[in-house]
């Protein structure tokens, strides 16, 4: 019998700062099982975290950190030359910094996923995942790990002796390779909601396939700073459950 699927659904959240929101937090919340909320380096701050770790909370959702480069400027996008102590150290700083409020609402830190340019970073640079991933078993080994699928930051993972998750992107389209297509070419990035959750499907029932070898996808990210966030979000959960895929936080 062919094994039933399962599908985590996550979205980055927590990602205002101040007098500053931004997206749907708490409709969002509502239609994932994981949440990976800043940590104050990129975006966040001590009463948006608070109220982020209340949500997951309140909505039974699975809590992740979302550390990111000291770039609330640049919104953590800009690639920082940081050497690779430096980074094990903001990060290790930002686990503590979430994990805090976790322990105070009574929750636990149930993975860890980078943000924008040092994810893509640990995607291709064997140092920088490196130094996340043993940062993140050195803090809690139970923790897991998120990264691109198929990408160095999962493999790394793996090699420190982390559980990990390989993560696939549904609002984006795929070379036939398996890297994911530059954001600077046409059809790069998917806008309709009905076009998102096919995508989705395709990668949750045939994953993608990487120097002729396929790697399962374990979790979706719902981008949630994008004016289509909530109608994508809630096309891919009715392309699951019509499908018959579980959705359920990682395991």
């Amino acid at each position: 019998m062919a094994r039933a699927l399962r599908i985590d659904l996550n979205c980055d959240l927590g990602e205002g700062f101040g007098r500053y929101d931004l997206g749907e937090d708490a409709a969002m919340m509502a239609l994932v099982t994981s949440v990976n909320a800043a940590c104050g380096f990129h975006a966040g701050d001590p009463d948006v975290m608070a109220r982020t770790v209340l949500l997951a909370k309140q909505n039974g959702v699975a809590l992740g950190a979302h550390p990111g480069y000291p770039d609330l400027q640049g919104f953590g996008r800009r690639q920082m030359r940081m050497a690779s102590q430096e980074i094990a150290n903001a990060v290790c700083y930002q686990l503590g910094a979430l994990d805090a409020f976790a322990r105070v609402a009574g929750m636990k830190l149930r993975h860890v996923k980078p943000h924008g340019a040092l994810y893509n970073l640990a995607s291709q640079d064997t140092a920088t995942a490196q130094a996340i991933a043993q940062t993140v078993h050195s803090y809690d080994p139970n923790l897991i790990l998120v990264g691109l699928a198929g990408s160095e930051l999962p493999r790394m993972g793996r090699a420190v002796g982390l559980r990990v998750a390989d993560e696939g992107f549904p609002d984006r389209a795929y070379l036939s390779n398996g890297q994911l297509m530059p954001r600077n070419m046409p059809g790069a990035v998917i806008i309709a909601p009905e076009e998102v959750a096919r995508n989705a499907l395709r990668l949750v029932e045939e994953g993608i396939t990487l120097h002729g070898e396929k790697v399962s996808i374990e979790t979706l990210c719902l981008h949630g700073d994008n004016p289509e966030a909530i109608e994508n979000a809630r096309a891919v959960r009715h392309a699951m459950e019509s499908a018959g895929v579980a959705i359920l936080p990682l395991a």
